[in-house]
């Protein structure tokens, strides 16, 4: 069985290991096994893990909208209010 750190899980599912990372320490994708190494906690990630974050990853929200989804949220007139400029003197 293949234990991989979350880099080598990050370069697996094609994405930067900052974002796995990120995703664990924000809870949208499990955790898997840990270990303590000194003071860090270092994961290790077999395949079940890695084919599990795989099916998960078309469903995270990566917190931005597109343009069509603030159409959507803006209602009929689909344009965002323009904000107030500051008169220069």
């Amino acid at each position: 069985m293949i234990k991989l750190s979350t880099r080598g899980a990050a370069k697996r599912l094609g994405i930067s290991h900052e974002a796995l990372a990120n995703y664990v320490r924000i809870g949208k994708i499990p955790a898997p096994e840990s270990i303590q190494h000194g003071q860090r906690t270092v994961h290790i990630w077999s395949e079940e893990n890695i084919d599990c974050v795989r099916k998960l990853l078309p469903k995270i929200a990566n917190g931005r909208k597109t343009r069509y989804q603030k159409k959507q949220s803006l209602g009929r007139g689909g344009q965002l209010a323009k904000p107030k400029r500051k008169k220069r003197k």
